[in-house]
């Protein structure tokens, strides 16, 4: 039976060397904040104290089908007393050793069995832990860099409206501009002040949550490289991953195992009509000594061997009661089993299908982007020229920034939902990581 590992240090490997390159400084990628909070998350460490345990229970089960040995020691002393005013005492010491070794039981069988079973529902349920870990930890990465985005975006988005406010006031002077003009640029830049503080009080929310799960403070993720390359999602055929998601999810493992656990429970009920046949052996030396007339001193010694059977014949229909609740309770797992299947399957091709929308919409979105790029500059000439007013050329900065707001959020959202997709396939693992690390790289200094 494999064992369930601590939480291994060779994922520290990555981070050290990391740490070496950029001298000193915290750990900043994808792959390492996970690392980090591997060793750090309260929930994750949790389910592996839960699965550890799991194993020594079943090796507890596992001891049923091997021998018992058991010693048992006493001492007694006696006072006798006899008729015609006489008396007597006598002292014994026994020792004995008592071993037991199950021929026949099949209800220690079952029970093996299904302490394997929930060793390997235990498994699942670590696996579980650890995908949904990756998602908290990515999601949380992303939060932060998008936050960052807003922020930075909505001081450009000021300093461009500051700059057009400044325009107004300098052409109304002159007389080329009415104080309209100038009213809706201070508006514009009043917005802009307040969109600037609800952004910068967002990313230390987001820099406080990634913090927390990963236990340290001035954490600085890195951003996407640019270009901005998204990795294609394969297979492109939904019905692949659901088939894939009905044989690896670890919730379809788990519910398995407890289907498997219920069946095997009706066995064991069904042992209990059925006789036991041990092995039994034991050796006793007993020792005596007293001026009793009652014992014989000395020592006696005293070994046996043999078979013991066990027949319960009549239990009051408890047994029979038994099995017909482990079969209604088999028939609950077996729902529970289905559920889950359908469940995953539906949640698959709903993860799919997110990661598809999201991709067209990072392609809609760059294409607007780089719309709303003429038409500012469109604008901003045409407002030069005199057939164009302010609020056209404020609108368009707002049009421009508000797009690259959203594409920026929606490459994190595709990214995050890539791994979504892998974890309601059941198909998340760390090493995805290391691909979606390779999408990240340190800010410029």
């Amino acid at each position: 039976m494999a064992l369930v590992r601590r939480p291994h240090r060779t994922l520290l490997l990555p981070t050290l060397f990391a740490l070496a390159a950029a001298g000193g400084a915290r750990a900043q990628s994808v792959f390492e904040m996970y690392d980090i909070a591997r060793r750090y998350d309260a929930v994750y460490l949790a389910a592996h104290a839960q699965a550890e345990a799991a194993e020594y229970k079943a090796a507890q089960a596992e001891g049923l089908a091997l021998p018992s040995l058991g010693y048992t020691g006493r001492a007694v002393s006696t006072q006798v007393d006899l008729p015609h005013n006489r008396s007597g005492d006598n002292n014994a010491w026994q020792n004995s050793l008592n071993g037991r070794y199950p021929l026949f039981n099949r209800a220690n069988d079952a029970t093996i069995a299904q302490a394997r079973q929930v060793l390997a529902a235990s498994k699942a349920e670590l696996e579980t832990a650890e995908q949904d870990l990756i998602i908290r930890v990515t999601q949380a990465y992303f939060d932060v860099l998008a936050a960052k985005d807003t922020v930075q975006l909505t001081r450009v988005q000021k300093t461009a409206i500051l700059e057009q406010l400044a325009s107004a006031k300098r052409n109304f002077e002159v007389g080329t501009a009415t104080i309209t003009d100038t009213r809706e640029a201070q508006a514009k830049a009043d917005l802009a002040t307040a969109q600037e503080i609800a952004a910068d009080i967002d990313l230390r929310n987001k820099r406080i949550a990634l913090g927390t799960l990963v236990g340290r403070r001035d954490i600085e993720p890195w951003p996407l490289a640019v270009p901005v390359q998204l990795p294609t999602i394969l297979p492109r055929n939904v019905e692949e991953w659901v088939n894939g998601a009905d044989a690896t999810h670890p919730q379809v493992l788990r519910a398995r195992a407890a289907l498997e656990a219920a069946r095997l429970e009706i066995d064991k009920s069904r042992a209990g009509q059925l006789p036991t046949v041990d092995a039994v052996a034991s050796l006793a030396a007993n020792y005596a000594s007293g001026n009793s007339n009652a014992i014989v001193p000395g020592t006696t010694r005293i070994g046996s061997i043999g078979v013991e059977l066990n027949w319960p014949l009549y239990t009051g229909g408890i047994v029979q009661n038994k099995i017909k609740e482990s079969i209604a309770l088999e028939d609950r797992s077996r729902n529970d089993y289905d559920n889950v299947r359908r469940t995953v399957a539906q949640n698959t091709r709903v993860a799919f299908f997110s990661v598809q929308s999201g991709e067209a919409l990072v392609k809609a979105l760059e294409a607007a982007e780089a719309s709303s790029k003429l038409s500012l500059e469109a604008t901003q000439l045409g407002y030069k020229v005199g057939v164009r007013v302010n609020i056209d050329v404020l609108n368009a900065q707002t049009q421009l920034f508000q797009t690259q707001r959203d594409l920026f959020k929606s490459r994190y959202d595709v990214l995050v939902g890539s791994l979504r997709l892998r974890q309601a396939a059941g198909q998340l693992a760390p090493a995805d990581l290391s691909a979606l690390n390779r999408l990240v790289a340190p800010a410029p200094q």
